[in-house]
């Protein structure tokens, strides 16, 4: 026997044929891609007993999914109940003998009716690319027999439907309160939020619990949203302020072959440390959106960060030429979009010039051509205690930099609202497309200018911090809208 339902939860029993489903729409609906938590398997019979998942608010349970075993032998079914009925039609009293009296052949429909004779309403899955056969009529007149409050949704299962998806739609319509589709292996959030508010139509009696569960949940996700944008700010002045450090020996500084082999181990040990600071931000994200099978990484060697050596990174991210001059001029800063940096040691007072080639890829378009895009070591190299000199590198001065880190955090943030809980499958955690920050607003361009500026120089404007929280909030919303 299941335990018994509160009186004062409204509860939905999760109803359906074997591989119709049921699991992955709780899992998506509910944001659980744990399977320990929630079984989604293609194994026949995977469910065999009531799995209830609750939705709690604090210590409040707000509404309760009940996960049940499928319709084993729905034809039999039906006519063991109208045997022990006799005429006309059945209703709670009979199923109630049904399962009292029945069998274990008939195990998985007993249970399955358990929680509807407590007064849990009916979330009845089909798949409507599947031929409508009898065995399906025979479901849903037993459940229309219950009485309880019924929605049927058609789970269009990777977008597909079938040619009965009319005829599907038809007989749900005579059977069901209410009939809606969904896709749990892609539904978004506002879908989600949909079917939860269906709901509201076909359930009275615990109407305002559930409209105050609804409400929750929009102030949760709004929470949410607040809570990454504070991670990508932190990550963006982590970024933008990242600097690292390495010693020539003195014995080293007239040697090329010494001098450009610490450059290049220098370059490594930067972007290195960048990709670490990117793991960690995206890391964060998918805890606060509860993916697990979503990942940032496997391990440190296959992580798939912001790829700054790559053409097609400075091709579709971060601003473009004009709108790169624009906010400069905004902010009062140079124009100029590309820096040649050399490495410049000072050995009492005579200058040594080493020149670094670090870094590929493209940080803008200029008449057709793609330049290098050179790092500029920033600190460039300071007397050192002892002997040797001291060799800083960062941030780099390329003034799209910024921008491209943005951008690919927007675009792999798009991605994981993108993937619904409902799915199996591990995946590392990408970008896709092109960039936000070029559609940006010309006034919130001139504001993360403005603070970027700030954070490569060392001392980000906390004073700007409440209007780069709000921008970078529009940012994510628009993110989060992106092809819904």
């Amino acid at each position: 026997m299941n335990p018994p339902l509160p009186a004062d939860v409204p509860a939905f029993a999760v109803v359906g044929r074997v591989n119709m489903g049921k699991s992955a729409v709780i899992a998506t609906l509910l944001e659980i891609d744990d399977n320990e938590l929630v079984r989604v398997s293609p194994t026949p019979g995977e469910t065999t007993r009531c799995q209830p998942h609750r939705v709690v608010f604090g210590d409040k349970e707000c509404v309760r999914f009940i996960d049940t075993p499928g319709f084993s032998r729905p034809v039999e079914a039906l006519r063991a109940i109208q045997r022990l009925h006799g005429e006309g039609t059945p209703g709670l009293e009979t199923l109630r003998k049904f399962v009292a009296e029945a069998g274990e052949d008939f195990g998985d429909e007993k249970r399955l009716l358990e929680p509807l004779l407590e007064g849990a309403g009916v979330l009845y899955i089909v798949d409507p690319a599947k031929p409508l056969r009898d065995d399906f009529l025979a479901e849903m007149e037993i459940l229309r027999w219950t009485g309880r409050p019924r929605l049927g949704l058609l789970n269009r299962r990777d977008g597909s439907t079938g040619p009965d998806e009319e005829e599907w739609r038809s007989r749900l319509g005579t059977s069901f309160n209410l009939v809606r589709t969904f896709d749990a292996h892609h539904a978004r959030y506002d879908e989600r939020l949909r079917l939860l508010k269906a709901l509201l139509e076909i359930e009275e009696t615990h109407r305002p619990l559930l409209e105050e569960t609804i409400r929750l949940i929009e102030n949760e996700w709004s929470g949410r949203r607040e809570e990454a944008a504070e991670t990508i700010i932190t990550f963006l002045e982590s970024a933008l302020g990242l600097q690292v450090r390495a010693t020539l020996e003195e014995r080293d500084l007239s040697i090329p072959a010494r001098r450009e082999k610490k450059a290049q181990e220098l370059s490594k040990k930067y972007f290195s440390r960048l990709a670490d600071i990117e793991r960690g931000c995206f890391s964060d994200l998918l805890k606060i959106y509860r993916h697990h099978l979503l990942k940032a990484d496997h391990d440190a060697d296959t992580f798939q960060s912001i790829d700054l050596e790559c053409r097609e990174t400075w091709s579709k991210l971060g601003l473009s030429r004009t709108q790169l001059v624009a906010v400069s001029s905004a902010i009062g800063a140079s124009a100029g979009l590309a820096v040649d940096v050399g490495t410049v040691f000072f050995s009492h007072g005579a200058g040594t010039v080493i020149g670094a080639l670090l870094g590929g890829g493209a940080a803008w378009f200029k008449g057709g051509s793609l330049p290098d895009l050179r790092i500029s070591l920033t600190g460039g190299v300071k007397l050192a205690t002892g002997e040797g000199k001291a060799l800083t590198m960062g941030p780099p001065k390329n003034q799209n930099f910024p921008w491209v880190l943005l951008d690919g955090v927007l675009t792999r943030y798009r991605r994981m609202l993108a993937r619904a809980h409902g799915r199996r499958d591990e995946e590392i955690l990408a970008g896709d497309g092109s960039g936000f920050t070029r559609h940006f607003p010309s006034d919130r361009r001139a504001l993360l200018g403005k603070w970027f500026n700030s954070c490569l120089k060392g001392s980000p404007n906390r004073a700007l911090e409440p209007e780069v929280f709000e921008a970078l909030l529009s940012s994510l919303t628009e993110a989060g809208e992106y092809n819904q």
